[in-house]
């Protein structure tokens, strides 16, 4: 699958192309009806289709110091998008000069000329160019101008709400991995490089694989029923991840630590993928490893029954 940079121009066999625009950051139920529309109008026009998403997300630019609230990386995406079947992504790099973009530039420059799209998906409250100043009603007036196509799909409804990131987020803060999925269509999972720890966890019988978390939303602190994708195994490998600060050991830490049944691999240096399936529990601070230990051996078998169904 192509990774494009809206800077470079498109090759010419992705030149009127279809592209669905927005953030796209869960690509969530929502999500994936806009890209879906995008795609099946594409085939129907015999035309390249391409998911688009901004990196660094509009909010980050403008709060830099706002807490992580990404619920996938770009490589995560790619994948993604990739499986909803479209050609390419497109990677919107926001810094101050997009962010400084008139609508009209944003449409006629960079939509038409630059990238030479023959067609728009976005959802219905999308917004655009400098001080968001531009909306569908916008982008089809402009669009029109320029020998652009424009279609927005309404919000995807759940429960008398619209499906969004916002309540994706609410979910797993609360400690709800289950509902964050069901609106994700799949697990929140985080990816990360395996580090070298102090190796705590293999002297009391629970080695585990530590990941530092980086720019992904904070799920509620605590202990996890996960499943792992890990270089060399074909089948996902079941667990229990702590997420948070471990509050037995001193300095604190934030990490996410798998410990993976029946896995006695070397992961150290490799990328490995965790996904968050059930919530066990809240972190804790024990007398001593005693029973910090036969609460892990509590935590594992439950994960186990859990993950069995």
């Amino acid at each position: 699958m192509r990774f494009l940079d809206h800077r470079d121009p498109l090759p010419e066999s992705l030149r009127g192309a279809v592209i669905a625009l927005g953030n796209f950051d869960g690509f969530h139920l929502g999500h994936q009806a806009v890209a879906q529309e995008a795609i099946d109008w594409a085939r129907t026009e015999g035309r390249p289709s391409i998911i688009a998403t901004f990196d660094p997300h509009p909010v980050r630019h403008f709060k830099p110091d706002i807490a992580p609230f990404r619920l996938t990386t770009l490589e995560q995406r790619q994948e993604l998008y990739l499986a909803a079947g479209a050609t390419a992504m497109l990677v919107f790099h926001f810094d101050a000069a997009l962010a400084g973009t008139t609508a009209e530039d944003f449409v006629q420059g960079l939509l038409a000329q630059h990238l030479g799209v023959s067609g728009v998906v976005t959802g219905e409250d999308f917004t655009f160019g400098k001080g968001a100043a531009g909306n569908r009603e916008a982008l089809e007036t402009l669009g029109r101008g320029a020998g652009i196509a424009a279609r927005a799909v309404p919000p995807v409804m759940d429960s008398g709400a619209a499906v969004s990131s916002s309540r994706i987020r609410d979910a797993l803060v609360a400690g709800d991995p289950q509902e964050a999925a069901r609106l994700l269509t799949r697990p929140f999972a985080i990816r990360g490089v395996v580090e070298h720890g102090d190796k705590r966890g293999r002297t009391i019988g629970y080695p585990t694989a530590n990941l530092a978390i980086e720019n992904y939303l904070r799920p509620a602190y605590g202990i996890y029923a996960v499943t792992g994708r890990v270089p060399g195994v074909n089948e996902a490998l079941h667990g229990a991840a702590n997420i948070g600060v471990r509050p037995m050991f001193n300095p604190p830490r934030e990490l996410l630590e798998p410990h993976f049944f029946d896995f006695d691999g070397d992961l150290y240096g490799q990328e490995i993928e965790v996904a968050f399936h059930h919530f066990l529990r809240g972190e804790a601070k024990f007398d001593g490893l005693d029973p910090l230990v036969a609460q892990m051996a509590r935590d594992c078998e439950q994960a186990r029954q859990l993950l069995a169904r």
